[in-house]
């Protein structure tokens, strides 16, 4: 059994997002421990690239300031056997194609394995391309998650029916980014996703504050957030890590009692 099914045991899972490196990548494990003792229940680590199509503007900056700083793939793997000296709960890399194709897929598969990294999303890999990833991924333990958007239709059940470790459900058009609102019909992908997967879903892309967490999570698995904790690690910089622990704590408290 995949080991990011931990992360569903207890309940509605809290999935928080951190770019790695940005500010510094001392900061990122910080992050990574404060949001893990404040009640995360897996955690994506997103290794910054240059061009991160599925990005709005706070986690585009984010990547930015990391590839700035120095952040690298070797060094956030590096990164990865730090935190995994304490931080027990599911991993999972959220990065780009090229990042893969350029670091040497198997490499990455194999390195992912070694460090304790759970699973790889690559949302600019459609469900038709991922053969280019999948099954090195399967044949090193490293689930190959795959996303599912309002515009995935008649691929959805196909898509749903395949997935790994736990299926990332997009809950609106466009880029990531805090929304005030989400209009879209997530009942009827939720209805579709139950008949078909047996892995769990998260959803994601817009879910900033409590009420939208316990909204989503009211008919789901699980709530993801990157561009509220990236806001606050913009904000706060060096000094975000307690900050990013209240938010956490704030967002699975609400989430908790479903």
């Amino acid at each position: 059994m995949s080991n990011i099914y931990k992360a569903f045991e207890n309940g509605k899972a809290f999935i928080p997002f951190v770019t790695c490196g940005d500010p510094d990548l001392n900061t990122t494990a910080a992050v990574v421990r404060a949001a893990a003792q404040s009640g995360a229940d897996l955690i994506e680590l997103g290794v910054p690239f240059s061009d991160p199509v599925a990005e709005g503007p706070v986690i585009q900056a984010a990547s930015m300031r990391a590839l700035a700083g120095g952040a690298t793939t070797d060094k956030i793997f590096e990164l990865v056997v730090d935190l995994r000296k304490d931080v027990t709960i599911p991993l999972v890399f959220m990065t780009y194609a090229n990042v893969v194709f350029s670091y040497g897929a198997e490499r990455f598969a194999k390195r992912c394995a070694e460090v304790g990294v759970d699973g790889v999303i690559l949302p600019d890999v459609p469900f038709e391309e991922k053969e280019d990833f999948a099954p090195i991924c399967d044949q090193y333990g490293v689930d190959f998650i795959s996303l599912v958007a309002p515009t995935s239709e008649n691929r959805l059940a196909m898509i749903a029916e395949e997935a790994k470790g736990f299926l990332y459900v997009v809950s609106s058009l466009g880029v990531t980014g805090v929304r005030s609102e989400i209009k879209t019909d997530i009942l009827s992908i939720v209805e579709v996703v139950r008949k078909h997967s047996k892995v769990p879903f998260a959803i994601g892309f817009g879910v900033s504050r409590p009420d939208q967490a316990k909204q989503m999570a009211r008919c789901s698995n699980g709530v993801i957030v990157g561009s509220a904790i990236m806001k606050i690690i913009a904000e706060h910089g060096k000094d975000s890590p307690p900050f990013v622990a209240a938010y956490v704590k704030e967002m699975k408290e609400a989430i908790v009692s479903l």
